[in-house]
């Protein structure tokens, strides 16, 4: 059982939707627009201005990058207008997860946020991270990294009393996972290939609706961070292991503390303690729909969840605003 924390009992969930909802809004205006960089400034710009409205003393441990690579938003900015006196916060954020997916009104863009007390979230390093994830209701130790995809794939089909060709399986659709791919055809698995959002597309392992038993793939540790705290709110088992192509990433790695450089991450690793998990959507998807603009509105679909009490909750949200205004 997760225990509640009296620090987060001072941020109102709904609060973490209104930060979620203003990147998501200000992204929508690029939908389509075959322009990621905008999109993604857009999203930051807003989600920056609505976390600095909370009484938090906020800092980012999962960004868009380190101070001299992002110009805002970036891994050790301070946030909150209640620095020095407020709740100390650790923040995991992605203000739009699937900027390529935005440009070109794909699926499953998410503006996406995490929040625990201070220390409970990894501050992973931007390097890639290889992930496994099932969802809840299954026996501790299931999946393991240490085993093969195959291996993985025969103990959750046995778990769930099917034949492997009967298990889902979605995977980030990339040169570097034609091996896993083969692998899992081998076995009969169906694949879900997804462009982007690999966010999304952990979390699509916990909803039955979207068929999916199984993420398994590399994708950003950043990502993964945020994954994690989903998964802990909701159930479900998951892990990580860095991934280091070259000097300058276990360099990057040494300098955020990560001494073990072949460590298998569990879920509690990397989101521990109690932890809200919020997200709206972008564009249309398995989670959830995406902004819609009419004359005189827009509309938007959240979800947030909370580790200590394993509440999820929907947000509708109808926004009122001028014709020709920004929303």
């Amino acid at each position: 059982m997760v225990l509640s924390s009296h620090v987060l009992d001072r941020v109102l969930v709904l609060e973490m939707v209104r930060v979620t909802e203003a990147a998501a809004v200000a992204a929508s205006r690029l939908i389509g627009r075959g322009d990621e960089k905008a999109a993604d400034h857009e999203a930051v710009e807003a989600m920056r201005a609505a976390l600095n409205t909370l009484e938090i003393d906020g800092t980012v441990v999962i960004g868009e990058g380190e101070r001299d690579e992002a110009p805002m938003l970036y891994i050790g900015e301070k946030v909150g207008s209640a620095q020095g006196s407020g709740p100390r916060i650790d923040i995991a954020l992605d203000p739009l997860e699937g900027t390529t997916i935005t440009a070109k009104a794909g699926p499953n863009a998410l503006a996406v946020l995490a929040i625990a007390e201070q220390g409970c979230l990894l501050n992973a390093p931007d390097v890639y991270m290889e992930k496994l994830a099932v969802g809840p209701g299954y026996a501790d130790g299931v999946i393991d990294l240490a085993r093969s995809p195959g291996d993985n794939i025969r103990a959750v089909a046995a778990a769930k009393g099917v034949d492997p060709s009967e298990i889902n399986v979605c995977v980030l659709e990339r040169p570097r996972h034609e091996a896993l791919i083969a692998e899992l055809r081998a076995l009969g698995c169906g694949i879900q290939l997804i462009s982007d959002g690999d966010v999304a597309g952990v979390i699509a392992v916990t909803n039955p609706e979207t068929t999916i038993d199984v993420y398994m793939g590399s994708g950003g540790a950043p990502e993964g961070v945020l994954a994690a705290a989903a998964l802990r709110c909701v159930g479900g088992q998951f892990q990580g292991r860095l991934l280091f192509r070259n000097d300058a990433e276990r360099a990057r790695a040494d300098r955020w503390g990560v001494t073990d450089l072949d460590r298998i991450y569990r879920l509690e690793d990397l989101a521990k303690g109690d932890c809200i998990f919020a997200a709206t959507g972008v564009t249309d998807g398995s989670l959830l729909e995406g902004v819609k603009r009419r004359p005189g509105s827009i509309t938007t679909e959240s979800i947030v969840m909370r580790a200590s009490t394993g509440t999820v909750r929907r947000v509708k949200g109808l926004h009122r605003h001028e014709p020709g205004g920004r929303g």
